[in-house]
């Protein structure tokens, strides 16, 4: 196959320690068979020798190196900017703790036509004994914005083998357009991190583009790994602050006497569960991110009244 007739393909890699993961992450994106792509690690200011690790193993990868942890959205935005700049025209974005099937950038590429924006892998628990789905992307509850109808958990038995349109889907592991990006924008940096890309996902329904699940494309996750893992303190602080971000941003007019009792519901029974599991840094963290992401709606609310 001849590359030059093809799309040039950046595939990104935000990293932030776990330099390990991130080797296997690159090891896999170096086999990936499509031909038209260069790939580019995004280091968000690691302190495990991260960039300098890789330089040595992948010759091959170009690196940009933040000072700080800038966090997932603008971490992302730093190699999007870059890879337009120097002419992609897709980038395949990839969490720095997943690992890609060799032919899954074909099929993804294979799947973008006209009005299509974004397309994503199957993607499964990475340390499951069985295939054990962990996205197929989702549909918006049309009152709650929910993300619902994303199979996480179920066994693989083939049910999902066709292709969807779907609502959302889930940054660690997704193709976008360029004409999306130019269009609708970056991720909004707001976002520290998590809710970045739902919060992009409708905001390019909203412009037309169409999301694809493409399930002959496979990714596994090691899911929460760069947060500290699931219901860890660090994992419950963001989800809750950008979730009050996620649903001020994008709820409004009566939708609101549905979505403030449904997300207190939720908190309720988030807190429940953490406490029944003695995970009282967990809580206690969850508390402050829900306190913190009022904070920033009210300043933001201060700011328009003003």
């Amino acid at each position: 196959m001849n590359s030059t007739n093809l799309p040039l393909v950046y595939v990104i890699v935000l990293s932030w320690n776990n330099c390990s993961e991130t080797i296997n992450c690159l090891d896999s994106v170096n086999k990936l068979s499509y031909p038209n792509k260069r790939i580019l690690l995004v280091d968000n200011g690691s302190q495990d020798g991260t960039p300098q690790t890789v330089a040595a193993i992948f010759p091959n990868i170009e690196i940009i190196v933040n000072d700080e942890n800038l966090g997932f959205a603008a971490g992302c935005n730093v190699g999007l900017r870059y890879a337009l700049e120097n002419g992609a025209e897709f980038v395949f974005l990839l969490n720095n703790d997943t690992e890609v099937s060799s032919d899954a950038l074909d099929h993804l590429i294979a799947a973008m036509g006209p009005g299509i924006g974004m397309a994503a892998p199957k993607i499964y628990y990475a340390h499951a004994s069985q295939p054990i789905i962990w996205s197929i992307g989702g549909k918006c509850h049309p009152v709650t914005l929910e993300k619902i109808g994303d199979a996480r958990g179920q066994i693989d038995r083939g049910q999902w083998n066709q292709v969807l349109e779907r609502d959302y889907l889930v940054g660690c592991a997704v193709l976008i357009s360029r004409k999306l990006l130019e269009t609708v924008g970056l991720f909004d940096e707001s976002f520290f991190m998590y809710y970045e890309d739902s919060d992009l996902s409708l905001r390019a329904r909203r412009q037309g583009f169409k999301l694809l699940f493409v399930p002959n494309a496979h990714v596994w996750h090691k899911v929460a790994l760069s947060s500290g893992g699931s219901d860890t303190p660090n994992e419950r602080y963001w989800m809750a602050r950008s979730s009050i971000l996620f649903f001020y941003k994008h709820v409004k007019g009566l939708r609101w006497l549905v979505i403030v009792p449904y997300r207190v519901g939720s908190a309720i029974k988030t807190l429940i569960r953490l406490l029944w599991r003695k995970r009282w840094d967990a809580a206690l963290a969850y508390c402050r991110g829900l306190r913190d992401g009022l904070i920033d709606v009210w300043r933001r609310v201060s700011q328009c009244t003003s």
